[in-house]
């Protein structure tokens, strides 16, 4: 999905289900937590727009909660695998725009995928590959995807960067990345005031917008 999301339904509060309801409602989202269990929802009520006790795997219920009004649903059951086809079959059933699963295995993958979950996420897999790319990492700070194709990057200045002016290395044309903020050494703010005469001194950061391929391809061939 390229537009972030207004509404979301977590159905499933797990330690996943929770995290994800909790993170999306500090970031504005308007969030609707489900569970069966009322302990479950009884320890999140105060920390999203809405929690509900209810069974995800009854048609009923869902209607109830006006489930087809929101933008996206994630299904969060991590324990009983039928419980989560039931629930995603029922929520395109209910014409919800966007369905998202969880599934720890490539067969039970292509189970959801098949009764209409538009993405499938293993949580375990991601985190191990998103950690491996962590600790790879040389002269990349922190990443975060704007969408499947463009990241925006802190990224540590090279040396053989330093002494020169941005013009001079023409960081957009060379390496496919729009410098949109630097971070002087010793400096804990960022600035976007900055012009093609900059001078890159040691320690300095830049925030940039790339391809996420590209930031990566050229963090893993940097031999500082």
């Amino acid at each position: 999905m390229s537009n972030k999301p207004k509404q979301v339904a977590i159905l499933g509060l797990g330690i996943f289900g929770s995290t994800l309801a909790e993170t999306l409602e500090d970031f504005g989202v308007e969030v609707l937590a489900v569970d069966i269990d009322p302990v479950c929802v009884s320890r999140i009520k105060d920390n999203v727009t809405k929690a509900i006790v209810a069974d995800v795997t009854d048609r009923e219920q869902l209607l109830e909660l006006d489930i087809n009004t929101f933008d996206v649903a994630v299904v969060a059951i991590s324990k009983h695998f039928e419980e989560a086809v039931t629930c995603t079959l029922l929520l395109k059933e209910l014409n919800v725009p966007y369905v998202i699963a969880k599934a720890r295995t490539k067969r039970k993958k292509i189970i959801l995928e098949k009764v209409g979950a538009d993405r499938v996420i293993n949580t375990e897999k991601e985190m191990a590959y998103k950690l491996a790319k962590h600790l790879l990492r040389r002269s990349i700070v922190d990443l975060v995807e704007l969408d499947e194709e463009y990241s925006i990057v802190e990224i540590r200045t090279l040396k053989d960067w330093e002494g020169k002016s941005l013009s001079n290395v023409n960081i957009r044309r060379v390496y496919g990345m729009n410098v949109v903020g630097i971070k002087p050494h010793g400096s804990p703010k960022m600035t976007m005031d900055f012009s093609a005469d900059y001078i890159i001194q040691p320690g300095d950061h830049f925030l940039v917008v790339s391809k996420t391929k590209e930031v990566e391809k050229w963090d893993f061939l940097t031999k500082e």
